[in-house]
């Protein structure tokens, strides 16, 4: 599927979560109008969505939180799944955008590109639940079920490579988090 499709799915049926988004996922989920209200990228420090929406979730445990990340991103920290299992937040819900490149950096190969598995990876971390889901139509009939499972919760999307330049909004991550706060400390 493409990462588009996928963030439109999101977007979509994200029922009110707070959603932390990183590298290549920050520019779309903009574009999809989702970057205003309960959201924070995590787009200058790689590797930390999964720490970020961590801290998110305990911090506010009666909301759901999303993280958009991305596989070469995660890859860079893969001892936030330990961490995250450790924590068992019931309220984490991790989508690994998996398309076996680092893109932000110009499409260079992953580490063991055509075997890694991030659900497997994270279900043997402890996740609760792990899932890999290929195509748009079963993201968006499984998307209202996978919001009911209890956290932590880790879906390896399969996205298709994109060629060309790497796309970056520009928004300071700390006016975004003070946008956050303001919103969360409101409701």
């Amino acid at each position: 599927m493409e990462r588009q499709e996928a963030i439109d799915i999101l977007a979509e049926g994200r029922n009110g979560a707070i959603s932390v988004a990183t590298m290549q996922s920050v520019f779309p989920w903009q574009e999809a109008g989702q970057s205003e209200t309960l959201h924070v990228d995590a787009s200058q420090c790689m590797g930390s969505a999964a720490s970020l929406g961590l801290g998110l979730a305990l911090a506010e445990p009666d909301r759901k939180v999303m993280i958009l990340d991305g596989d070469g991103s995660l890859l860079m920290q893969l001892g936030s799944l330990v961490t995250v299992v450790a924590a068992g937040p019931s309220n984490f819900y991790h989508f690994v955008f998996a398309n076996g490149f680092h893109q932000s950096t110009g499409n260079q190969p992953l580490p063991a590109q055509t075997t890694l598995d991030f659900a497997a990876l994270a279900s043997a971390a402890g996740y609760r639940h792990t899932m890999k889901i290929a195509e748009a139509e079963e993201l968006i009939e499984r998307l209202p079920g996978i919001w009911n499972l209890e956290g932590p919760v880790l879906i390896e999307l399969s996205i298709a490579r994109e060629d060309g330049p790497a796309r970056w909004t520009g928004v300071p991550m700390s006016k975004q988090v003070a946008s956050l706060k303001a919103q969360l400390a409101s409701s």
